[in-house]
């Protein structure tokens, strides 16, 4: 999953002003997992918009929480690069660190840089473009229609991995040229789960390998017998990418659109399910779908932290001196609720200047926004369509998030609802 062997070497220990110095912060094992919005309040509190941070092993790294510094850090690629090979800290990465996956330099465009960067990211672009946005909403309509049919007699239904994470998933494969329904398809949906998001007894390893080999397949047979999908225009792009950039490309694309998907549409449940304002005014149409998915985006947002940049060589950024080849964390959440930028508290769920998507040369390409709105708009609503007396199964307060600082997700989504007579 990951390319260490051409990591560069660095200082044998932190150098000066690195954030091991001066009150570092574990990112590891947090009791705000739950409620992370009181570790960002507190970093904010403690050391301001740029926070000495602690990733796994107590490898040191700046978390960045204001909302003025994410937007700069995102938009000088000069200062702040996606090239992880210039991190100073790799002599001190254990080979089984847990977040070598995600930092570890792939042959990937999530990687790559400058004129390179350019050339694959707009493959993407081009190819995601001749997305038809009605035909993948009626897939996605569809998709909904067959997994709600799944579970829709028993009166009840656990959504998060029977619905929200199950329905972006097979839409993103469509939108690749892969058949549905086919048991190939179900197995790489399911690897795809275990690659991203592994339970107890799974191996992430081993189905990301699988992924890798599924989508490699299928870009020979779109090579051979090209078709109106993503897979077969960037395969068919005058920037002319080999097989393999294409494989990597790929499935960066399938991953982005998958589990940030599945959160978002699950947390956008659980807003509905839980808020009296949604609960009550959503059936009789006096707040929107569409509302409680921005709002979601602004203070449940799916990719709370994406690490990261390193620093093409030493820089300020609010008030700290970040050292040449040190990891920036975009505090995606925390900048979202910056209050900075909102000052009474009350974040303004009517616009759409969140960063959820990031910002700058290295954002979501468009569409990609725009495609992931509509699966989980469609997702949303089809499912509140089917069944429109659905209900939490358990008390809002028995709700858990998956432990992670990255991902924003809960653990399960039980609900209850009238059986659909078949």
């Amino acid at each position: 999953m990951s390319d260490t062997a051409a990591s560069p070497s660095g200082a044998a220990t932190p150098p000066p002003g690195c954030p091991a110095h001066s009150r570092a912060v574990p990112l590891g094992g947090l009791e705000y997992q739950q409620t992370p919005s009181q570790l960002y309040r507190t970093l904010r509190r403690e050391h301001g918009a740029v926070a000495p941070v602690l990733l796994d092993n107590d490898i040191p790294a700046w978390l960045v929480l204001g909302y003025p510094e994410v937007s700069f850090v995102t938009s000088h690629d000069e200062l702040f690069a996606r090239d992880s090979r210039r991190w100073n800290q790799w002599p001190h990465i254990p080979p089984d660190w847990p977040l070598l996956p995600f930092v570890g330099h792939q042959p990937s465009v999530l990687f790559t840089e400058g004129a390179e960067h350019q050339r694959r990211a707009g493959v993407i672009t081009h190819a995601l473009e001749g997305v038809d946005q009605f035909e993948l909403a009626r897939e996605c309509q569809l998709i909904a229609e067959q997994l709600i049919g799944r579970f829709a007699g028993s009166g009840q239904a656990e959504l998060m991995s029977g619905y929200a994470h199950a329905l972006p998933a097979r839409a993103v494969l469509w939108m690749c040229g892969m058949e549905q329904g086919g048991a190939d398809t179900e197995r790489l949906v399911d690897d795809l789960r275990i690659s991203l998001d592994a339970g107890e007894g799974d191996d992430p390893v081993a189905a990301y390998g699988r992924v890798g080999e599924r989508i490699m397949q299928l870009v020979k047979d779109k090579r051979d017998r090209p078709g109106p999908d993503v897979t077969s225009r960037m395969l068919l792009d005058p920037a002319g990418l080999t097989d393999e950039e294409v494989v990597q490309d790929l499935i960066s694309v399938i991953a982005a659109a998958q589990q940030p998907t599945g959160n978002w549409i699950g947390n956008t449940l659980r807003l509905l399910l839980t808020d009296e304002r949604f609960a009550v005014n959503v059936s009789g149409g006096r707040v929107s779908v569409g509302d409680a998915l921005n709002e979601v985006l602004w203070l449940d947002t799916p990719t709370q932290n994406f690490i990261g940049r390193w620093a093409v060589r030493d820089t300020q950024l609010g008030g700290r001196l970040i050292r040449e080849g040190d990891c920036v964390v975009l505090g995606l959440a925390a900048a979202n609720t910056d209050p900075q930028i909102w000052p009474e508290s009350h974040v303004g769920a009517e616009n759409s200047a969140h960063l959820s998507f990031s910002n700058g040369e290295h954002r979501c390409p468009y569409p990609a926004p725009l495609l992931a709105d509509v699966m989980a708009r469609t997702a949303v609503e089809t499912l509140m369509e089917h069944l429109p007396d659905l209900v939490l199964g358990v008390e809002p307060e028995e709700l858990t998030w998956r432990p992670s600082i990255w991902m924003r997700g809960l653990t399960s989504l039980p609900v209850e609802f009238t059986p659909a007579v078949r």
